[in-house]
């Protein structure tokens, strides 16, 4: 399992980040994000690539994580 950190991360940065780490073919990733519009993105484009996403908000962080 992958885990990535984009906290202080602006759009598209995030969404950049988790796509070339899905290069790899894992089954579970996880990413840490500081900002709503970064999780909505990285969750829409897991959701697309096929893995169901949950959502772990811990203050104004949020950890993604990412199962196929």
């Amino acid at each position: 399992m992958k885990t990535l950190d984009a906290r202080g991360l602006s759009c598209p940065e995030p969404v950049i980040m988790i796509r070339k780490a899905m290069t790899s073919k894992e089954n579970v990733y996880e990413m840490l994000v500081d900002n709503q519009t970064s999780r909505e993105n990285v969750t829409r484009y897991a959701e697309h690539q096929g893995y169901k996403v949950t959502v772990t908000e811990n203050g104004e962080e949020y950890l993604l994580t990412m199962k196929k």
